[in-house]
């Protein structure tokens, strides 16, 4: 998907794209869920790119990143990837982020259920802009973000079948689709310089330690 985000002062806004197995975000105990969320901000400061996964109803697996371009400039491109292996963000086709499958030490992958696509645009001044201190300033609305050029390949669940059939090339396609050296040199990159929160270094939140799958 082509988005370009809100202009100005959107501190307090949140703009969306995602997959759910769920009519809505969040909705059952078990819903899995890819998130791409982008949390607005005041004049002048960086928009904070959110990412997170859920399986069977577990999240909390967020990393965020300051975008290295101006994201209501132009039209840029986020891409998930989403295998039986592993999911992958992309931005501009540069990956930041992988999520492996880690179902081998016990942490739930999202793979049993189908997703559909969802957009939004919302109001989550309570927490979206420095943690709820800067709020929407609904004098400035509409607010507005812009979606162009979707594009998608891949396999679609109808009547308990799968498009991909056992053994298709399309299926090899996808379940073996992984990153590449050099753009695990470039992801490592983004993670290095654009990277602003990390769930697995976050002491406060799991003062137990990290989860089982930063490990993997």
């Amino acid at each position: 998907m082509q988005i370009k985000l809100v202009p100005g002062n959107s501190a307090g806004t949140v703009t969306t794209y995602y997959l759910s197995s769920e009519a809505q975000a969040h909705e059952g105990d078990n819903h899995d869920e890819i998130d791409f969320e982008f949390l607005g901000n005041s004049s002048g400061e960086p928009y904070t790119l959110h990412t997170n996964v859920f399986s069977q109803g577990k999240g909390k697996r967020e990393q965020q990143f300051f975008l290295w371009f101006d994201p209501t400039a132009d039209f840029h491109t986020y891409t998930i990837v989403w295998n039986p292996q592993r999911i992958i963000f992309l931005v501009d086709d540069i990956p930041i982020r992988e999520f492996k499958n880690a179902e081998s030490i016990g942490v739930p992958f999202p793979k049993d259920q189908p997703m559909k696509i969802y957009s939004s645009l919302w109001n989550a001044d309570e927490w979206a802009t420095q943690g709820g201190r800067v709020k929407t300033d609904w004098t400035l609305a509409p607010f507005i973000a812009s979606f162009q050029n979707f594009s998608a390949d891949a396999c679609i669940w109808a009547s308990g079948v799968s498009s991909c059939e056992k053994n298709s090339p399309r299926k090899k396609m996808w379940f073996t689709q992984k990153i590449n050296t050099a753009d695990t040199r470039k992801m490592r990159k983004v993670q290095k310089y654009n990277m602003v929160y990390d769930y697995c270094k976050d002491k406060w939140r799991f003062p137990k330690g990290p989860a089982p799958e930063c490990r993997f």
